[in-house]
């Protein structure tokens, strides 16, 4: 059974995966302290917490609320900053072998570029993930991803100031999401992430008051699922480059779904926060799948559902 995965096949370092588990960023911190616990080296790749050029506090508590079928989080972006990141948590991913792609954000074209360039060629940096489900402060808060020009804009400003490979996380916040998709790719994204968290809120009906501090937050867990799975497909179906699904994975079955969808990886998140080892053993799950089916490798049933219409 060969599981591998190639996330940047048209990029001349190419993003190669021993197979197509990652973690989802924002809920494995950077993988430092679970690394301690379980074989990060067994994953495909992990995902970094947002990184941002300044260091972040983030939004006031309470910042998470369960929800039926998921979570709701407004974290707001809390990180060390991209320079204590190079100090200091780069140089542990360098030691390992699984690939560490580091999740940036930025208000503005300029924001990406100096992430992009201020993480270009540090050891233990092996990819990014651009997030452009941010506000765009030169464009009234309007989100880069809610629009394809905007959307483009950055995936071109990333491009020019870094030689890694890059995904862009793509945001469920629009109407359809395939001209964003061709837009990022066009512009030289070499993976997409789809999707985001979807905005999202809850009340405490005693307290009469959100139960998210700032009030809203983004729901995920698989309440988003059959969400995600419609967007992979829809992406699939519209671009030539590899797209990761992320979006409500529990367990190894999710994982084939969205596969079939179109996904040639996909990212765990919420799932941790219910079992550390969700990764893991969705790994287990997936290989057993395939084993029980006769599938040797995951281009035997990549967005088979889209060609069985």
């Amino acid at each position: 059974m060969d599981l591998s995965v190639n996330l940047a096949p048209y990029h001349k370092l190419e993003l190669r995966l021993r197979n197509p588990v990652m973690t989802a960023s924002g809920t494995f911190s950077n993988g430092i302290e679970i690394g301690k616990h379980f074989d990060l080296d067994a994953l495909g790749a992990i995902v970094s917490k947002g990184t941002t050029i300044q260091p972040r506090r983030g939004n006031p508590t309470p910042r998470t609320v369960e929800t039926p079928a998921g979570m709701i989080n407004a974290i707001g972006f809390q990180n060390v900053g991209v320079n204590a990141l190079i100090a200091t948590v780069a140089p542990v991913w360098a030691r390992w072998s699984v690939p560490a792609i580091v999740n940036i954000m930025g208000y503005t074209l300029e924001e990406y570029g100096m992430l992009a360039a201020r993480l270009d060629g540090v050891p233990g940096v092996t990819g990014l993930e651009v997030n452009i489900s941010c506000p765009n402060v030169e464009a009234g808060g309007l989100e880069f991803g809610q629009d394809a020009h905007h959307a483009a804009a950055v995936v071109r400003e990333v491009a020019g100031a870094t030689s890694l490979p890059f995904l862009v996380k793509l945001t469920p916040s629009v109407a359809d999401i395939r001209p964003i998709a061709e837009a990022v790719a066009r512009a030289g994204a070499h993976a997409i992430t789809v999707s985001n968290t979807i905005p999202a809120m809850a009340i405490d009906v005693q307290r009469r008051r959100p139960m998210i501090a700032n009030g809203f937050g983004g729901l995920s867990g698989p309440a988003v699922r059959p969400i995600a799975v419609r967007n992979v497909f829809l992406s699939s179906s519209v671009v030539d480059i590899p797209v990761v699904g992320s979006g409500g994975i529990m367990t190894g079955l999710d994982a084939v779904e969205f596969v079939m969808a179109g996904a040639s990886a996909i990212q765990v998140g919420t799932a941790t926060f219910l079992d550390p080892e969700a990764p893991w053993r969705i790994l287990r799950e997936l290989e057993e799948w395939c084993r029980a089916e006769g599938v040797h490798s995951l281009d035997e049933i990549r967005g088979i559902a889209r060609r069985a219409d």
